[in-house]
């Protein structure tokens, strides 16, 4: 616990996630930029009892290596039970309010399970393996399992636009192309945002459609606000009226 001036104590959670993350050594404040966009998402809701799930734990295969994000998120949010997932055994930094599961983000049975083991999910952060393929994988299964009002973010979307990096695969593409990427597929569901106004004939909204109500994406980060999507369009039913009777009529001459 850190001491001020005086040497009086200061309780993590009268402290900033800046500050917790340089204590805790957190990558999020060293290696990335990524804190203070958390900290603009996630200060109203910091005291709330909350299920937080973290995809990768860091340190690879040692197993008492990683486990910083744990424990900032464990100090930032002290009355959230915080949850994460690792390829590799990170049972060592089991503890107070944190616990860890082991299996792939790319594996949907495992998912499944994690996510009947927890129960309602109130956030999901993707620090994972940065797969393209895997990262979409995960959203599909995990996003569902929000609950309303929640929120996925994804962090490292960097290595969408790169095919390989030190030996791995990743699936990127330089320019974003038309591959299924990480951040094409994440840019894709902006337009689900506005599905309202689609006036293909016959056109079903999918789940995401129906259920991403914000995007918020900043420099190699997005988060996605999961609730009810269905705020009707201003004049949409006269605009689709009359475009398809134009469309009836054009293939009618």
């Amino acid at each position: 616990m850190r001491k001020d001036v005086k040497g009086r104590s200061t309780p993590a959670r009268n402290r900033s996630l800046m500050e917790l993350a340089a204590e805790c050594r957190s990558e999020k404040a060293v290696l990335h930029k990524y804190i203070p966009h958390y900290e603009h998402h996630f200060d109203p809701i910091r005291f709330l009892e909350m299920n937080i799930l973290e995809i990768g734990i860091g340190g690879y295969k040692f197993p008492k290596a990683g486990g910083d994000s744990l424990r900032m998120w464990r100090d930032y949010f002290p009355n959230a039970r915080i949850y994460g997932i690792d390829i590799y055994d990170k049972s060592a930094h089991d503890g107070e309010r944190i616990k860890t599961f082991r299996g792939s983000q790319d594996d949907p049975r495992f998912l499944g399970r994690v996510c009947d083991e927890i129960g309602e999910i109130d956030i999901v952060i993707d620090d994972g393996s940065h797969v393209s393929e895997h990262v979409i994988t995960s959203f599909k299964v995990l996003f569902p399992r929000l609950r309303s009002g929640g929120v996925y973010v994804v962090e490292d979307l960097q290595y969408a636009y790169w095919r390989q990096f030190e030996g791995v695969e990743y699936g990127g593409d330089a320019r974003g192309g038309n591959r299924e990427t990480s951040m094409t597929f994440f840019k894709s569901l902006v337009d689900g945002l506005n599905h309202q106004n689609f006036v293909e004939a016959g056109y079903e909204p999918t789940y995401f459609d129906k259920n991403v109500v914000a995007m918020h994406f900043y420099h190699n980060q997005v988060f996605i606000y999961k609730g009810t999507n269905d705020e009707p369009s201003f004049h949409i039913d006269r605009i689709k009226d009359r475009l398809l009777r134009s469309a009836d009529k054009a293939r009618r001459s």
